[in-house]
Formats: structure tokens, sequence, C-alpha cells
């Protein structure tokens, strides 16, 4: 089944999304897509730099056709940053009967979508580039007091993607969207491990949608890097029923895991490199590689060796994990939502006993799906590099030290079960961070088994 196929069933399937209009030139066709869909003014909201990409030819259309609209665009520099409050100040600028058009790509879908939300209105979007993969998710991933989370909220009800528009993207950010969609690897493994132990099952809808396409839709990274239209079509159809799945699912599951807490954590560090804010995209590439990377090390133990007994009574206890937290975030409200999200999924004594039982007994067929699905970090890290996108923690001015605490603090972030928790439950997680850093011997050889773990 092609791109367009996948997308019409999956929009078929949609509560809110009602068209994704994707092709060349399709910018021509604003006017009668949002006719098609909505009536009244529209309020055009965009940065600088998604204006200068189609915000003319969408007013122009508009206009022509006779559909009053109105135009508020804000700086491009420094990069908006996706905060609670610009959302609200978005909204502000709402009249009577406006609906909404926001004009670019990832921040400016974001704060609109949030707006569009809390004003009981939808909204149209008409994307820029193929930088993320939150044009038809029904989530906002915003910053509020400091604390990054995904906000419940309906997805656009039209998407418009001009692949001329797209292409001619710069190429960094179509480099962000392919580190975004290389997230769905690590993202896909740390599903598989929920399943497999009992914590959440897999989605037989959702998970398709994503993970049966990723191979191809990442497979052509020379291409998209230099912008061609084909292979740069793939990468935004991923993107796209990426969006989809999320709403599917009821949740970002389908999309993100233990790369997205390792780039959330940086991202609300409020993260600068060569003085420009860090993408969301070019953070969850850095920390998609670095859970990769742990994937390698963890497929080289042999958990079968694992001692639950031993290891459930040497376990932190609820308490001291709010400890560490309230040590690692310092206090305020980063600390009190990760002591919420952590409570939410901590277990120990006979639960953990039992759970790492579990993990013990299935680990040879866990493994075997791990592997089967997951790919090496060092075929990521070329594929990462031949896309335009960052590989490294130093590519986004993350030093070492950074890159370590990061991994051990994001593990605290989110109630989703991933990687990360369960190198913590089974007492390797120092060990498999460490395994991440610059010189280390990252025992990548998949066939290997150490001899230790259970302690």
């Amino acid at each position: 089944m092609n791109g367009e196929d996948l997308i019409r069933r999956a929009v078929a399937r949609s509560v809110h999304v009602a068209e994704v209009r994707i092709g060349r030139g399709v910018l021509a066709e604003t006017a009668q897509v949002y006719a098609r869909h909505f009536a009244g003014p529209a309020l055009l909201l965009a940065d600088d730099r998604g204006w200068d990409a189609a915000g003319p030819q969408v007013e122009a259309a508009l206009t022509a056709a006779g559909i009053p609209c109105r135009r508020h665009v804000i700086p491009a520099r420094p990069r908006p940053k996706p905060t609670v409050d610009l959302a609200k100040a978005l909204g502000a600028e709402l009249g009577p009967g406006d609906t909404p058009i926001a004009i670019g790509s990832g921040v400016m879908n974001d704060v609109v979508k949030y707006a569009a939300f809390m004003a009981g209105i939808p909204y149209m979007s008409v994307a820029t580039a193929a930088s993320m993969d939150g044009y038809t998710s029904a989530g906002a991933p915003l910053s509020e007091k400091g604390f990054k989370k995904t906000i419940p909220c309906r997805p656009a009800r039209v998407l418009l993607a001009d692949l001329d528009v797209i292409a001619a993207a710069p190429p960094e950010m179509t480099g962000w969207g392919y580190g975004d969609l290389a997230g769905k690897v690590p993202a896909g493994g740390d599903w598989i491990i929920a399943d497999a132990l009992g914590i959440e099952a897999i989605d037989d809808v959702a998970w398709p949608m994503v993970q049966d396409g990723l191979e191809g839709w990442l497979s052509q990274p020379e291409l998209i890097a230099a912008g061609e239209r084909s292979a740069v079509e793939g990468l935004f159809i991923g993107l796209t029923l990426v969006g989809l799945a999320m709403e599917a699912h009821g949740s970002s599951r389908p999309a993100s895991g233990a790369d997205h807490q390792i780039a959330h954590l940086w991202e609300m560090d409020d993260l600068h490199h060569r003085g420009e804010r860090v993408s969301h995209g070019a953070c969850v590439a850095v920390g998609a590689l670095a859970v990769l990377r742990m994937y390698d090390w963890l497929l080289a133990q042999d958990l079968s060796t694992l001692d639950p007994a031993r290891r459930a009574e040497a376990a932190l206890t609820l308490a001291a994990k709010e400890a560490e937290i309230r040590d690692r975030f310092g206090a305020g409200e980063i600390a009190e939502r990760a002591i919420v999200e952590t409570r939410a999924k901590h277990v120990e004594g006979a639960a953990l006993h039992a759970r790492l039982t579990r993990l013990r007994e299935v680990w040879p067929d866990l493994r075997a799906r791990l592997r089967s699905r997951i790919w090496s970090a060092d075929r990521m890290a070329r594929h990462l590099s031949r896309a335009g996108a960052p590989v490294e923690a130093a590519d986004i001015g993350v030093d070492p030290g950074n890159l370590y605490r990061t991994i051990l603090k994001a593990r605290f972030l989110r109630s989703r079960y991933t990687i990360l928790d369960l190198l913590d439950e089974c007492g390797l997680l120092d060990q498999a961070a460490a395994a991440v850093l610059p010189g280390s011997n990252r025992g990548s050889n998949r066939g290997s088994d150490q001899a230790g773990v259970g302690t």
C-alpha cells in the first residue's frame, strides 16, 4: 500500500483529522481546502521563517477566494520556544469567528494547536518543513513552569503540505525531522519491553502505522538531505502517520520512549548551541543514538542469570527514589512533577520480584524480538550523518558529563516504562549509561553474553 493510501485510511479512522493534502503545488488549493471544512475569517499565525516559506501564497489564495484573513507574525529569532505562555498569547489574537491557520513547522503548530483547543475551535495547519511528527498528533508538547509535557488536545482538522515548500526548507530542519522519525526505532523497542513484561500491550492499530513503514522512510538519508522530493515525501508521510498513530492510540507511546525523555530534559534546560536554541528533532536524534547504544549494551547481556530475589532486595525504595529526584533536579516544579510520574510506575518488594522473575523467563524471546527490530547504534549513526541530522552529543553542545547525568535523570521524567526502567530495576543503569559515553567499550557485539548480571 502506498503512502497516500496509508494516509487516507488513517484519516478515515481519525476522530478529529478530516483531510490531509500532500503534494506539489497544493498551496494553490488553500482556499478550496479551507472552504470544505471551515467558515468565516481566518487568522494566519506564523513566525518570520514560516511566513516567508508559505504565508504570502496562503494569504493570496484566501483573499482571491473572498475569504477574509489577517496575519499575526512573530519573530523567528531567537527561535520561539514551545510554551503554554506563547500559546496563550497567540490565542489572545483570535477574534470572534476566527479560524486559526498555523503556517510553519513544529513550534508554531504546537502552540496554535493548544491555543485552538483552549478556545474550543478547530484549526488548520500549513506545514513548511518535514521537521517533526506533531502536525497530526493529538497532543502539544509544551513547557509550563519549566516542565515539558505533552498536553492532550485535538490535532489539526486539516493539514496542507506542499512538497515544493517542504523540500525547499533548510536542510537542517529536514534533518531534525529525520532525527524525530529515527527516534521511533528505540521507541519501538521500549514498547516491546513493556509488552513483554505485561506493563503496556502493543496496540495492533497504532503499532503498524509507525513500525511497518519505518525502515523504508529512513532508507534514503542522502536523498533526504539533498531535498529530493520523493524521499522527502516519504519522510513527511512517515511523520504524518506517526502523528495519526498517536491520536489513534490516545497517547504518545507509539512515537516516544527513552529517546524523547532524554531530549525533553535538554529542551527543559533550554539547551543552546552556537547561539541558537537546539530543536526538538536535534535533541531526539542524539537521544535516540544514546538509547540505541544502551540497547547494544543490553543485548550483549544474559539476563537469564538475573537473581530476582537478591535484586529486589537491593533496589531503591520509592522514598529513596524521591530523594534522588530532589537531589538531581533540585527543588521546584520539575522535581515535584517527576516524583508524581515516578510514583505511577514504581514497584518494589514482591511486585518487583515478580517482574524480574518474568523478565528472566522471557529474556531469550524478548532479546530475539529486540534484535529483530532494533537498529544497531553504528547503523543509525551512519544514517543520521547522511541525512544531515546531529549524531553525537557534542553536535548539539552536550558534553559527556551532561549526557551521563541526563540519562540517569531521564527515567524519572515520565510514567512510561522504557529501557531505562528495565536497566534501573536490574541494577544495570549506571553501567549502560557509561557505555554510551565517548571512548567507552560499548559492548556492541550482540552475539556475546557477559557474566555478572544479577547482583
